[in-house]
């Protein structure tokens, strides 16, 4: 965090409360493209229970698709949250916390919308197609998922953190 807060003031020439606006406006563009899919998908999944195929799914099918269901309304709960933080928190001098807060609800708003994309896909393989493709189809959605939203990041963490400690002077030397 606090070597975050030098590298901004040194290469961007920014005070820290510019960095917390800069990092919740951000935080907000980010959002505004994720909050529409959990939307739609909840959406689609309310109308879904209303078809006449419908009435035709096993128990394990309709405990699926609630389960999703309920990831869904719960993912667009968490990427619409900050806003609600922010409208809360106007005027409270509170950013700091607010962009720390956001952030977190905001990755685990995409955690959980990630899983409801999962559950959605399964769901649909095994009504169309049976059992085993479902869970297969739950199984490279996830995995899918899990690479381009989680390890690919990690693994450029990891990276920039590994490249940034062979650049620092050994202080114990």
């Amino acid at each position: 965090m606090m070597h975050d807060q030098h590298w901004n003031e040194r290469e961007r020439n920014e005070t820290e409360l510019q960095r917390l606006d800069r990092n919740f406006v951000e935080l907000l563009q980010g959002l505004r493209v994720a909050q529409t899919g959990p939307q739609i998908l909840f959406a689609f999944l309310l109308t879904l229970s209303f078809t006449q195929r419908f009435a035709e799914v096993t128990t394990f099918q309709r405990t699926l698709y609630f389960v999703t269901l309920a990831l869904s309304a719960a993912a667009a709960s968490l990427l619409i949250a900050p806003v609600s933080m922010h409208r809360l928190l106007f005027r409270q001098h509170a950013k700091r916390a607010l962009v720390e807060v956001s952030n977190r609800v905001a990755i685990a708003g995409l955690l959980t919308l990630c899983l409801a994309i999962v559950g959605v896909l399964w769901f649909i393989a095994d009504v169309l197609y049976g059992r085993w493709a479902g869970v297969a189809t739950a199984v490279v959605t996830a995995a899918w998922f899990g690479f381009f939203w989680y390890a690919i990041p990690i693994r450029l963490s990891r990276s920039k953190a590994s490249e940034e400690s062979r650049d620092e002077p050994d202080d114990d030397v």
